[in-house]
């Protein structure tokens, strides 16, 4: 009998809840969420918050404004405190993000700063009277007027221009505030009143999107631990320490003594334990190497000797590390594999145990979060068959539940494709993984053939974990009717630092064998057609695909599709991560021309023959769009079959709706012309075959 389901479409997609868990009660008995809404008509998100009973039975809505989020729990129980941009009865819409307090017992929120320069990152206080928070301020000037005045002056002027002296100007998709720095600021709720904590300082933040995981308050509310860099103008990175400030008075000391061992250490996201006797950070030893993995510190607040905890780990730990109630452990998030389980490191133990890990191949957890009391973990988890669903299990990662069924009804009503994960023999005879994703209608035995899509991940340093993709979703690729091979080639992440490391210095060639291996194998199957293989890339995948354009010297590959790809070595100069480059390709193109050139896609254009769609957002700055705009114009200098699409309101990501159908739909249409023939790629709704 006919399965009633549908095929999964991109409205589905886009009709599914992107979920936070934001914060939980104290008593661990109740999850504050944000839970993100879009609009494919309007082309727009609302984000609004929504309480949800961690044992999975009550779900109600909190919030009713269109951009509520960053929700955090008062110690006490009583507020719930979040940022939103919001208009107050007959006054105009915040111009800047504000601070917002809601009773957690029922009531209408109201809002507690009113600043010129916003409100961002914020976090509670141990007394639940007062609050921390980040805006970015002109640090000459000393009063909240003064700060209003120069935010008006700096909005009103007609020279938009930003002169530098600096290393660091941009980030990802925007410029930093022209002689702003994120500071600390603390309020207090009943009054409003607003303390700048880094007042007559020489401190902010990193520039670099600046948050609440890198800072903290002491459990007796007495000081504050952040993180800064003393380098006024750090260079290829930010060799970052973790400061103790005394709130009171301002006074403030090192809480690391930098040595040999430390020297070339980046610290951060520092959290103390509930007995306020122990520090828990991050750090990276950038001494090995720039790509080094980040290992759990924990640190003494009696003056010791910082301590390289997972020294012995061969996995990154992604923090911030979460104390149990009794400071004897600390809990975290670790890519295994292509999963990403929960781990717990015990102070006294020199490995990670891990906590709790999904079914099948594990799924990836992110925004791990605890209870006050310990009790309770919460955390969203997805995989290759499902979006992020909120779960919550006890401390020692039993009884999980899921706790909330946003997109229940939407994803029982769609057919999905399966995902396999297999091993190959990559580069070196090495082992290599990848996930193969077939359409609903595949049959195992049966005689029918099948287009094969190679789908390559960005990074390097990343990897295609069992993990649901909103901007590379191969369900919409396997509904399409492609088979879908994933590779987590030579230097992917998770796999330990040295298969990580591999490439380093000599990018292209050992990934490359490894995508070829997987066509090979896939194509040994028997059900995919040799006649209909085409490969996909984003950043560091749309680098890939073009590499493979000079270097793949037989048609196998009917046509291309690179994203935001790094195309020339020498012109991503002008990405906001240049400083990256000549580590990660061994040399600097002045000192060592060649050994650059031999990475770099550019350099093997006379052999580019595969037609290739070209995709890029214009505010893209870790690979300028001038990168792809390059790619197109020699391609179209080759004659070789081309298309650009190019969207100035989007960054390195798509992340509109309305831009992501058309995205999507391009991107199909492209492979569809060159694997299914024109007419297929005609027949997509929405998009137009432009005469060449």
């Amino acid at each position: 009998m006919p399965s009633s389901k549908r095929a999964f479409t991109i409205d589905d997609l886009w009709s599914l809840k992107r979920l936070g868990t934001g914060t939980v009660s104290p008593d661990g008995a109740w999850t504050c969420a944000s839970v993100t809404s879009f609009d494919m008509k309007k082309n727009e998100s609302t984000t609004q918050l929504w309480l949800l009973s961690n044992d999975g039975k009550t779900q109600r809505q909190l919030t009713r404004g269109k951009r509520d989020g960053d929700p955090q729990w008062s110690p006490d129980g009583k507020w719930i405190a979040f940022v939103a941009k919001r208009s107050a009865g007959e006054t105009k819409e915040d111009e800047e993000p504000q601070l917002y307090l809601i009773p957690f017992a029922g009531g209408e929120a109201r809002r507690i700063s009113n600043l010129a320069t916003g409100v961002s990152a914020i976090r509670w206080f141990p007394d639940s009277r007062h609050l921390a928070f980040v805006s970015w301020v002109w640090p000459e000037l000393k009063t909240e007027s003064e700060q209003a005045k120069r935010y008006k002056k700096d909005k009103d002027d007609k020279v938009k221009a930003t002169v530098v002296e600096h290393n660091h100007y941009r980030y990802f998709d925007h410029w930093f505030a022209r002689g702003r720095k994120p500071h600390i600021h603390s309020i207090d709720i009943r009054s409003g009143k607003v303390r700048n904590l880094f007042a007559s300082t020489p401190f902010h933040l990193p520039l670099a999107e600046p948050d609440a995981n890198l800072f903290d308050i002491s459990p007796d509310g007495r000081e504050l631990a952040f993180t800064h860099d003393f380098n006024p103008d750090p260079r290829a990175y930010s060799l970052t320490d973790i400061v103790g400030m005394d709130i009171a008075s301002g006074k403030w000391r090192k809480l690391i003594s930098r040595n040999a061992n430390t020297a070339e250490m980046a610290f951060e996201a520092p959290r103390y334990s509930a007995d306020g006797r122990w520090i828990a950070l991050l750090g990276t030893d950038y001494r090995k190497r720039y790509n080094e993995l980040a290992r759990a510190w924990l640190l003494e607040r009696n003056g010791s000797k910082p301590h390289d905890w997972s020294a012995g780990w061969d996995h990154a730990v992604q923090g911030p590390l979460l104390w149990s109630a009794d400071s004897t452990a600390v809990y975290f998030l670790a890519e295994n594999e292509v999963a990403k389980p929960l781990w717990r490191l015990q102070l006294e133990a020199a490995l990670p145990q891990e906590v709790r890990r999904g079914p099948g191949e594990g799924g990836t957890a992110i925004d791990l979060r605890i209870s006050g009391n310990g009790d309770t973990l919460v955390y969203a988890r997805s995989s290759q068959l499902h979006p992020p669903v909120l779960l919550a299990c006890n401390a020692d990662g039993s009884g999980e539940r899921s706790i909330e069924h946003f997109n229940r009804k939407t994803m029982a009503g769609v057919r999905l494709a399966t995902a396999e994960s297999q091993q190959i023999t990559g580069f070196d005879h090495d082992s290599v993984q990848m996930w193969v994703v077939k359409p609903t209608s595949f049959k195992a035995g049966a005689k029918k053939q099948w287009p094969l899509m190679q789908v390559i991940h960005g990074g390097p340093h990343a990897s295609w974990g069992d993990v649901w993709h909103w901007r590379w979703n191969a369900q919409l690729f396997a509904a399409a009717g492609y088979v879908v091979s994933m590779v987590n080639y030579h230097g992917s992440s998770g796999w330990g630092q040295s298969f990580m490391d591999s490439i380093n210095g000599d990018f292209g060639r050992r990934e490359l064998t490894d995508i070829e291996a997987a066509t090979d194998h896939m194509l040994a199957s028997g059900f995919i057609d040799p006649q209909r293989v085409v490969a996909t890339g984003g950043s560091y995948g749309g680098y890939m695909v073009a590499y493979m354009n000079g270097n793949v010297r037989t048609p196998r590959y009917r046509a291309y599709v690179c994203h935001a790809g790094c195309y020339d070595w020498v012109s991503m100069m002008g990405s906001d991560g240049y400083f990256w480059t000549g580590l990660e390709l061994g040399a600097w193109h002045w000192d060592d021309e060649a050994r650059v050139l031999k990475q770099s896609p550019h350099h093997y254009a006379q052999h580019f023959q595969t037609p290739t769609l070209v995709l890029h957002g214009e505010q893209d700055y870790r690979v300028p769009y001038y990168q792809s705009l390059a790619y197109y114009n020699t391609l179209r200098a080759r004659g070789v079959p081309t298309r650009l699409v190019y969207f100035p309101d989007e960054n390195h990501w798509i992340l509109k709706p309305q831009n992501s159908r058309l995205w999507y739909a391009e991107f199909l249409a492209w492979c569809d012309r060159f694997a299914k023939g024109k007419q297929a790629a005609q027949r997509r709704d929405k998009v137009r075959i432009a005469p060449e």
